[in-house]
């Protein structure tokens, strides 16, 4: 069973929005898709570019860099189906939100 751990209050990352999130030395970017949370490796495989900081149109988030898009669900790049960044499992308890690194 994977260990979780607490990174951020629900209220932290509002409906339609990205967040990064430092935790375990890991950098993630958490995103908040009408309710439903998801959490992927922060850096793009283009350039390196911040993930969380990227524009969110549904499940899609585009590096805000030089807009390689990945979907936030499976981290599979829309650029190129080969590359993709790393997912991590993602649950809700109350109002805490919690990643397992």
């Amino acid at each position: 069973m994977p260990d979780f751990v607490k990174v951020a209050k629900v209220s932290d990352v509002p409906a339609g929005s990205g967040k990064i999130i430092e935790s375990g030395g890991k950098t993630i970017a958490m995103f908040n898709c009408e309710g439903k949370f998801y959490a992927i490796e922060n850096t793009c495989k283009h350039r390196g570019g911040p993930l969380g900081e990227g524009m969110l149109s549904q499940t899609k988030v585009s590096c805000p860099w030089h807009g390689w898009e990945y979907d936030v669900t499976t981290g599979s790049c829309s650029m190129d189906p080969a590359i993709s960044v790393a997912t991590f499992p993602v649950k809700i308890e109350g109002d805490d939100v919690f990643v397992s690194l």
